[in-house]
């Protein structure tokens, strides 16, 4: 290699060292650019009334401000209240399961299959005790970085506004960190990336709508209490493919398990049901134009993701496998791979090869 080549891949190097070092910086940017694609779209659809740009970002911004009044003053205080509620009752739930081990263990002579059952005093003392101490330095390090947290979320807003007024010269910007000659097709990945991610918006947004109000439907006929707590976990916990439907069955099950653990098994159908046709039949209608992923693609994504950025990168994970599949599929399959010819020389010398050992 000449020294120029080496030059350049030691400042390739260095330039991932320093990607990486400003990793969480980088996630915040692409949150921002998650929420310009969302406010985008709304402002095109303005636009379609003949009104001018600039007043239309100023009418989304507005509808971003009501929308958020609206919801922090009818539904946040009293999904604030029953999820006190639910903090507080599940010592009870855990009384509960503590009396069935007990009343277990104490028949274990008519169940012998069953293995051993340890006392539930070492239970705690083994494992809930030491989870509980990390539980709490960890809440002790969450409330330490506040600021810090406040930071990033005011960050986030300021620089999603300023993303919005004028997107065009960020684009373009980002556009001349690329070669001379791949530019344009840049350009055309990125609007393909746009449109991958505000397909999956759209699709995500809906489908978790849909789970939250059937959620809260079906516990309401139910006569589960804090429906209102439960169907709202369940759509927000429902932008976490694979995990987040599970951890929002846990907390309808602990009230069933205090109130009335007949219904239980009621309650595992209903999510059961409606988990099913979120995957089958509503996820399928809204996403047959957008960007499709393989359930096993989504897990590693998620592992990925959460492994690198943590609890930020496992609630981008989608978006960001998203727009790394948009980029995969248009830079390495279609410009380099399905592009990757045998030169003329070499199969001509192959089909003298084979001619000759025939």
């Amino acid at each position: 290699m000449k020294f120029g080549q080496w030059l350049g891949f030691i400042v390739f190097l260095v330039s991932l060292y320093v990607l990486w070092q400003i990793r969480q910086l980088l996630l915040l940017i692409f949150t921002s650019i998650v929420l310009v694609v969302a406010l985008n779209r709304i402002v095109k659809r303005i636009e379609r009334f003949g009104i001018r740009k600039k007043i239309a970002i100023l009418l989304t911004l507005f509808l971003c401000v009501v929308t958020a009044i609206i919801f922090f003053s009818l539904i946040v205080p009293p999904f604030i209240e029953q999820f006190q509620k639910l903090i507080e009752l599940t010592p009870k739930a855990w009384e509960q399961i503590s009396n069935g081990l007990t009343i277990l263990r104490q028949q274990r002579t008519k169940l012998e299959w069953l293995p051993p059952i340890p006392p539930l005093g070492d239970i705690i003392q083994q494992q809930l005790q030491p989870l509980g101490s990390q539980v709490f330095s960890n809440f002790i390090a969450i409330f330490s970085n506040s600021f810090t947290i406040a930071f990033q979320f005011i960050f986030v807003i300021i620089l999603t506004i300023m993303f919005l007024l004028n997107p065009t010269k960020y684009r373009q910007s980002l556009i001349q960190l690329f070669p001379s000659f791949y530019r344009r097709r840049a350009d055309e990945i990125m609007t393909l990336s746009e449109e991958a991610l505000g397909g999956w918006l759209i699709g995500i947004v809906i489908s978790s709508t849909f789970v939250g109000l059937l959620s809260g439907t079906g516990l309401f006929f139910l006569q589960i209490n804090l429906v209102l707590v439960h169907a709202i976990m369940a759509g927000l916990l429902n932008f976490i493919p694979n995990i987040g439907p599970t951890m929002s069955l846990v907390f309808p099950l602990m009230i069933a398990l205090i109130d009335s653990p007949i219904k239980i098994v009621p309650i595992i159908i209903l999510y059961f049901f409606i988990q099913n046709i979120e995957s089958y039949l509503l996820t399928p209608t809204v996403m047959a134009k957008q960007v499709s992923l393989l359930p096993a693609i989504t897990l590693m994504a998620q592992i990925f993701f959460a492994q690198m950025f943590g609890i930020l990168g496992l609630l981008l994970a989608l978006p960001l496998t998203v727009v790394t599949k948009t980029w995969l599929d248009e830079v390495l399959f279609k410009d380099i791979l399905d592009q990757w010819q045998l030169k003329p020389s070499f199969l001509a010398h192959q089909k003298h090869e084979d001619q000759s050992s025939i």
